[in-house]
C-alpha cells in the first residue's frame, strides 16, 4: 500500500489537487503494478511562514507568489 505525501503551500484549487492525485495514482499503478485502490495520496498544506529554504522563510522569499 504505497502512501505518497505531497507538501505544498495552501491555496491550490481542489481541481488541481484532484488532477495531481490521479496522476500520482496512475504513475504508481503503471510503475509498481499495484491496484489504484491501494494508493494513498496525502496533501499537507504548509503555510509559507512555516517553510524555509536556505535559511529564509518562504513568506519573505516568495512574497509575490500566492
Amino acid at each position: 500500500m504505497p502512501i505518497v505525501r505531497v507538501e505544498l503551500w495552501p491555496g491550490r484549487p481542489q481541481e488541481s489537487k484532484e488532477k495531481l492525485a490521479k496522476a500520482i495514482t496512475d504513475a504508481m499503478v503503471e510503475n509498481i503494478g499495484c491496484p489504484a485502490q491501494a494508493v494513498t495520496v496525502l496533501f499537507d498544506e504548509v503555510p509559507k511562514e512555516n517553510w524555509a529554504i536556505g535559511g529564509e522563510l518562504c513568506c519573505n522569499l516568495f512574497r509575490d507568489i500566492k
